[in-house]
């Protein structure tokens, strides 16, 4: 058995145990490839386990297009949350629509707005979550575990994919011609918000482009963090 074999393996496994046993249970979907990854995987496989993205207002015309390629591909759409249409004009107008730039506080206040507050809302009502983090994309990520006590959302969190590598996550995709977001192809490993990511140069860490003009250690968006910090309180033996 190679090693993405094996992967694939627990992973369907894990996916499994969390419809069986946390359910309700649903995925937090931000439409890149790790994602969609898992997004195949539940879909094939019929499991109980709802999909839901963040349209922030700000995403790539690219990234909106996969919730067609998935709607095509599967027949399925991805249930969408957009933040509070007063929360965004209040920011705007009191601080200016890319004042994310002016500060780590200003940034991650847009990420609340956006992402944080309607996380929230998705999250609402159900035993687990799950996320396509990956325990290489960062080093604000290095301790990641598959299963972890979401103390901040009362719910247990699973990281499926925690161990993959980022050619493991390729490799499933070209072998199960999954679709994919085609900015991807265009240098984007990590593809966040339209103003808030680049592509990156070869050698750059798969995160560089996501908030380029910060330190590395702040580049988390506030779904993972509470209180400044990554949600990383108690591991779970799977």
């Amino acid at each position: 058995m190679s090693d993405l074999t094996s992967l694939i393996h627990a992973t369907e496994q894990t996916l499994t145990r969390i419809a069986a046993d946390f359910s309700p249970a649903v995925f937090a979907s931000s439409l890149a490839a790790e994602d969609m990854v898992l997004t195949d995987m539940i879909l094939k496989a019929e499991l109980p386990i709802g999909i839901f993205s963040l349209e922030t207002g700000r995403l790539h015309q690219e990234t909106l297009a996969v919730l067609d390629k998935v709607k095509a591909r599967y027949d399925h759409d991805i249930t969408l949350y957009r933040p509070q249409p007063e929360a965004v004009a209040a920011y705007v107008e009191q601080h200016g629509l890319n004042a994310f730039y002016d500060s780590v506080e200003m940034r991650r206040e847009c990420c609340r707005i956006r992402k944080v507050e309607p996380l929230g809302r998705a999250l609402a009502g159900n035993k687990a979550w799950v996320t396509g983090q990956r325990r290489a994309q960062s080093t604000t990520r290095a301790e990641l575990h598959v299963q972890e006590d979401d103390a901040a959302h009362a719910m247990t969190k699973f990281n499926p994919l925690a161990d993959w590598s980022e050619q493991d996550v390729w490799d499933y995709i070209r072998a199960n011609d999954v679709p994919y977001n085609a900015l991807h192809d265009q240098g984007y490993p990590s593809i966040g918000c339209e103003p808030c990511t680049r592509a990156v140069q070869p050698g750059e860490d798969v995160r560089a482009g996501r908030w380029w003009w910060e330190n590395p250690d702040s580049k988390e968006c506030g779904l993972h963090m509470v209180d400044g910090k990554l949600i990383r309180i108690k591991s779970v033996a799977a």
